[in-house]
């Protein structure tokens, strides 16, 4: 009886349990689609297409920013930079730059930030494109939003339908003051794209070879 449960803790349970995480991956395997077409940053060395963006709205009040930049930082930047197609794409008024430098010298001092993607625009193109990703939320006086959004590859913003956390169930975008938010969140909704994208490759590969 012993021999038995040892052999079942060592090889049966683990196989229960990852046939019981597969089905919530493939259950949950299609995350929603909740604006089809946002503005591209437009930018001469930043573009959203062809990148699994996450994208935040920083502002020009540095103290206001900085604990949300360095919990997005460690919670999803760290996790997925050596990821393919994976990018963060600061937004920040113009003028700011000298602002932000000695925010973005602390940042760099410990992580690699060529992921990292600091973009500055007027106050009319920041506004506009904040308003293409057709959300309930809204940037502050100082063009900051609490907010980090998921754009995928082809400009469409990715998040929750059913979030038990929303009044409508819909979610498009994750606190970054909250770590718990991104950690159990946003994680989870990026391992989803890219589960998708694996599945996706693996698709593809099989047809070739069936050609």
């Amino acid at each position: 009886m012993k021999k038995f449960l040892v052999l079942f803790s060592l090889f049966v349970l683990p196989l229960v349990f990852y046939i019981f995480l597969s089905k919530g991956i493939y259950k949950y395997s299609n995350l929603p689609i909740l604006t089809k077409e946002v503005q591209n940053v437009n930018n001469s060395s930043t573009s959203f297409a062809e990148h699994l963006n996450v994208v935040c709205f920083l502002g020009s009040n540095v103290n206001t920013a900085k604990a949300s930049l360095f919990n997005l930082n460690q919670t999803i930047y760290k996790r997925y930079y050596q990821k393919p197609l994976f990018q963060v794409t600061a937004i920040l008024p113009a003028g700011t730059a000298n602002d932000y430098k000695e925010t973005f010298e602390e940042l760099s001092a410990f992580t690699d930030i060529s992921k990292w993607n600091f973009v500055y625009k007027t106050e009319a193109e920041i506004k506009e494109l904040f308003n293409s990703f057709e959300t309930p939320y809204s940037l502050n006086e100082n063009l900051y939003s609490e907010n980090a959004y998921i754009i995928d590859m082809e400009l469409r913003l990715r998040g929750r339908k059913d979030d038990e956390d929303t009044e409508s169930g819909k979610l498009y975008g994750y606190n970054m003051k909250s770590v718990s938010t991104l950690k159990n969140k946003m994680k989870d909704d990026i391992d989803i794209i890219y589960y998708q994208l694996k599945k996706s490759a693996e698709k593809e590969a099989r047809r070739k070879r069936e050609i």
